[in-house]
Order: structure tokens, then C-alpha cells, then sequence
């Protein structure tokens, strides 16, 4: 049994303590929004426990009730944009889509326990464990999304490769609207193994460092057998997902932003039992970037047949071109900085978003050997 230490540094808490390496995330007035030097601290706390035989698993966790993590630093990308920074951004979101191909490499079992708020980055950090072997865990309090397409950016940190595979059209739709979902919908859309009440957390963690283990196999099927104990309500095939996948795979298994508002616009004319979802999530994305829309869509697409690895060097190459010209800034500007929720989108509607510049926001600024993330491999 490894000999318990504690550290704390930008506002991570590693812990190792019987074998098993505790990350919490601390910085709760941010709802533990990521920084550099955070991506730097957990990156530096999964080296470290790699090749370190006495460390059997991972084990991620926020212990603040409001959020897991509520994902990247978004007024630092904003200001350095305004200041012509490029290379800060292009620093933090190489180091983050880094830290995301790690976890989802890393060759011992990796659990994330989300609570509360996980969007974005928090997803960037999450979703891997169930990769190595692990599991992700998720809470009654857990509000889950990728809401980007309402700044316009895009689900980025590797999650369109999760979203590729989700059951029907599941992943086109939550890309394109940023929909908020809870811990039923999380499992009945794959994007969660295990349910766990909020208030059995912190009980875990401490079973955690006391129970002997033989592997880190041993300690996911502990984790298992306790989460089996919970009963999320309502169940899986009982959420609000599963009750509007039949009209999700009408509107949603194919064709561009126009298509698709065209098509729940059509069946909310029809006043039909379906109308009112129709009309509530055509009102939903004529509030997202429509540029968003379009590459969102097209990105998980892309992602079904594409590596992790390929698919956060396609993630890096977006950022580069949502920032120089497409309607990010704008979007943090009207949602995040003046909060005045009035975006001035580059096009206007969805109907004018045309196929050449979707196309071309998937140009990247590197060559294949000049690329950051070249040497990611899964």
C-alpha cells in the first residue's frame, strides 16, 4: 500500500493514498473552470502516476457540490483574442488537447466522478476514463453539455469522437444545439457508465483510500459495486432523450443546419403530438451561431470515422479558424463579457451559411509535419 501524500497546487489537489492517485478539482469560485497551469497540474499528476507501479487507477472528482468542471477559461481566451495573443490560445489549447489524449491513452484505469455543472473542457477531462478501462460516474446533480454553438465555437476537447458514436442522432443533435442533459440522459446517450447519489461522493473517496486492492481492475469493480447500489430516476430509457429520440433521429441523422431547421419547422406548423419539441428546439438553434451549427454537425460527422488522435488535431486546426473568422468572439462578447444576449452572427440564419465556408473553417494553419499535436498516436 503506497504511503499517502498530499498536494496542492493552481488549484488541484493530488492525493496518492492505497494505491490509488486523487485529483480533485479546487477552484470553485471559477466553477472550476481550467487554466493553463491547471491543465499543467493534472497533466503533471498523470506523468507522474504512469509508470509508478504502486498507483493502481485515477481518480478525478470535484468536492464542490455546483460543478465538476464547467470547462475552459473562457474570459482569458476572449482577452487574448481582443490582444492579438494568438499564441497564448494556441498554448492553452494545445496543452489541453494534450492532457485530453492522455487520459484517453493513459494504461491505468481512470475514473471520473462529475457532478453538478460539467460542460466543455470538464467533458474534455471526464469522458476518456471509460477508454483506459474506467468508468464515468455520474451524479443526480449533474448538467452536462457541450453549449458552444450559443458562443460560436464548437464541441471541441475530442468529445464530437464521443458523440460520433452515441445511439442514433444523438450526437448531431446535442452538438448543434448544446442542449443540457442530466444523469439519465448521460447514460442513455453513452456518455456515462455508472449513476451515483450526490451525497454517497465523498464516502466513496474516503472507502477508496482505505479498502486494500489488487489492481486497478480491482478497484473499478469496486467502484461498481457501489454505484449499483444507486438508482438513478428517472431511469435511461425513461429521460427526456429517450422520449424525444424517435423525432432526434427524424430531424437530425443527416443533411446541414438549414435542412434540419427546415424540417422541425415543418413539423411544428403541423401541429401534430410532436410540434411543440419541434418548435421549442427550432427555436433553440436560431439561437446558436449558424456557422456553429453547420461545423458542428459536420464535425461529428467526421469524427465516426477518425482516431482521437486525429480527431483533436482537428480540433486544434478549428480553433485556429473560429477565432480568426468565425463568430466566437462575438459569441463571448454577447453571452459571457456584455451578456447583452444579442450576437451579431457573420450570417445571419442558418440559410445562409453555405457549404464552401463550412468547408473552409476545416482548413488548418499546420502541415501534417508541422502540426502540434503530430506525435499523438492512440
Amino acid at each position: 500500500m503506497t504511503r499517502n501524500a498530499t498536494m496542492t497546487t493552481h488549484d488541484i489537489r493530488t492525493e496518492t493514498a492505497n494505491g490509488i492517485g486523487f485529483i480533485a478539482l479546487d477552484r470553485p469560485q471559477a466553477l472550476n473552470a481550467l487554466t493553463t497551469a491547471m491543465l499543467h497540474a493534472i497533466r503533471n499528476a498523470l506523468d507522474g502516476w504512469r509508470h509508478d507501479h504502486a498507483i493502481k487507477a485515477v481518480v478525478i472528482y470535484s468536492p464542490h457540490p455546483r460543478a465538476f468542471c464547467a470547462g475552459g477559461d473562457i474570459r482569458f481566451l476572449y482577452e487574448s483574442a481582443k490582444a492579438g495573443e494568438r499564441a497564448a490560445m494556441d498554448t492553452f489549447f494545445i496543452d489541453e488537447y494534450r492532457l485530453n489524449h492522455a487520459i484517453f491513452t493513459y494504461p491505468k484505469p481512470y475514473i471520473a466522478l462529475v457532478n453538478g455543472v460539467v460542460m466543455g473542457g470538464g467533458m474534455g477531462i471526464s469522458q476518456g476514463a471509460r477508454h483506459t478501462g474506467g468508468l464515468r460516474v455520474v451524479t443526480g446533480s449533474v448538467k452536462m453539455a457541450m453549449p458552444e454553438t450559443r458562443i460560436g465555437l464548437f464541441p471541441d476537447v475530442g468529445v464530437s469522437w464521443f458523440l460520433a458514436r452515441a445511439p442514433g442522432a444523438i450526437g448531431r443533435y446535442l452538438a448543434a444545439t448544446g442542449t443540457t442533459i442530466g444523469a439519465a440522459d448521460a447514460l442513455y446517450a453513452r456518455l456515462a457508465d455508472a449513476y451515483l447519489d450526490d451525497a454517497a461522493v465523498s464516502d466513496l473517496v474516503e472507502m477508496l483510500k482505505r479498502h486494500r486492492f489488487l489492481d486497478g481492475v480491482d478497484v473499478m469493480r469496486f467502484v461498481e459495486g457501489e454505484a449499483v447500489k444507486h438508482k438513478v430516476s428517472p431511469t435511461p430509457d425513461g429521460s427526456a432523450l429517450a422520449a424525444a429520440r424517435t423525432q432526434i433521429d427524424r430531424h437530425f441523422a443527416a443533411g446541414n443546419g438549414t435542412a434540419v431547421l427546415a424540417s422541425l419547422e415543418r413539423e411544428a406548423q403541423a401541429d401534430g403530438p410532436g410540434s411543440e419539441w419541434a418548435a421549442r428546439t427550432a427555436e433553440q438553434l436560431r439561437e446558436c451561431s449558424p456557422l456553429s451549427v453547420d461545423v458542428s454537425m459536420e464535425l461529428v460527422d467526421r469524427a465516426r470515422l477518425s482516431s482521437m488522435a486525429e480527431t483533436l488535431r482537428r480540433d486544434l486546426d478549428l480553433t485556429r479558424t473560429v477565432f480568426e473568422r468565425g463568430d466566437v468572439v462575438e459569441g463571448i462578447r454577447a453571452r459571457i463579457i456584455d451578456k447583452d444576449n444579442r450576437p451579431a452572427w457573420k450570417a445571419a440564419r442558418v440559410e445562409d451559411v453555405t457549404s464552401d465556408e463550412v468547408r473552409r473553417m476545416f482548413e488548418s494553419a499546420w502541415t501534417p509535419d508541422t502540426h502540434p499535436l503530430k506525435l499523438l498516436r492512440d
